[in-house]
């Protein structure tokens, strides 16, 4: 998503910023913050609430003054060198909860699907199916709005650092369903195809896989996949999924232009052989493109793959990096 970064101070100057015409929202904050249930609860303790998302816009400006503040308050003092640290840890809380909401969610879904197996179309059966839809539909809502805060505070995170922001595992999509769900089959239907869509795309899959050792260079990594995505819109990226080096940059360039990643990690069951089963998988994957940046013996196998089914490839070597401060 375009970014237009400003300084924020204050909370109070939120609502100055607000009203001033040159304030705008981005459509992922219009999408994530617009209501999809009438009646809002995330925990079977809560009353049923009918109070409206807070403004979009304010969150916005507010997400971003969390973490330009931190880097002002600690800029030329001894704590400096580590606001980058601290600012990473930031972000990492925005998206350790949402995956923590998305994990209540899938309880949640599992609860509606008992209850519509064990429906007995009694009044009280019934309450107690769409009380567990709501919950189930606000745990998502709840869920993207705290994704597109998570990267709408990794954006502001590159913007200080110049560095992207990535996260220690998994990927960062961000979605919402724009729908209201009123069936609780078709309810279940709809956030089961939604998990296809966001794990099993049917699009144009590109392959990633580099070293985690010796890479600094994002910008060569980033305008890389832009030249793909240049010609392939609507492409997914299926990376090795390291928490560390080209990986992760990788996964912070699709955060950043919201593309789809499938991470695919390694099975540790099968010792030795997982990173050799992992370049299988990535090639059974019947992908368009691949992008392999110089790493390990796992590299080099999966760029023998590559040539071998004749896949249109891009290989990256450590001396191809720009020189720092170059």
């Amino acid at each position: 998503m375009a970014q237009a970064f400003r300084s924020i101070r204050s909370f109070a100057e939120i609502a100055e910023f607000v009203a001033q015409e040159g304030a705008m929202l981005t459509d992922d904050f219009s999408q994530a913050f617009t209501e999809t249930v009438e009646g809002y609860r995330i925990s079977t303790a809560d009353d049923m609430a009918n109070c409206d998302m807070p403004d979009a816009l304010q969150v916005q400006l507010a997400t971003e003054m969390v973490m330009r503040t931190l880097f002002d308050v600690l800029r030329d003092s001894r704590l400096e060198s580590i606001a980058d640290r601290l600012a990473w840890g930031f972000v990492h809380a925005f998206h350790r909860v949402g995956e923590q909401l998305d994990g209540e969610a899938d309880k949640a879904a599992m609860k509606v699907k008992s209850l519509i197996r064990d429906a007995d179309g009694s009044e009280v059966m019934m309450s107690e199916l769409e009380d567990a839809q709501v919950l189930c539909q606000s745990l998502d809502e709840t869920r993207d709005a705290v994704a597109c805060m998570r990267d709408y505070a990794a954006a502001t995170f590159h913007a200080e650092t110049g560095r992207p922001w990535s996260s220690p595992r998994g990927s960062l999509v961000s979605s919402k369903r724009t729908a209201s769900i009123i069936a609780g089959q078709d309810f279940l239907a709809a956030r089961r195809q939604r998990r296809i869509d966001a794990h099993h795309p049917q699009a144009p899959m590109v392959i990633f896989s580099g070293g985690a050792d010796g890479w600094y260079d994002h910008a060569l990594i980033w305008d890389r996949l832009d030249g793909i995505r240049a010609r392939i819109p609507a492409m997914v990226l299926a990376t090795t999924a390291q928490e560390r080096g080209c990986d992760a940059m990788a996964a912070a360039w699709a955060a950043s232009r919201g593309v789809r990643v499938i991470a695919f990690t390694l099975k540790r069951k099968l010792g030795k052989q997982a990173g050799f089963h992992r370049n299988d998988q990535l090639l059974e994957l019947r992908p368009v493109e691949a992008v392999v940046a110089q790493g390990s013996g796992l590299q080099s196998h999966l760029a023998r793959g590559v040539r071998a089914k004749g896949i249109p490839a891009h290989f990256i070597t450590l001396a191809s990096q720009r020189q720092i401060g170059g």
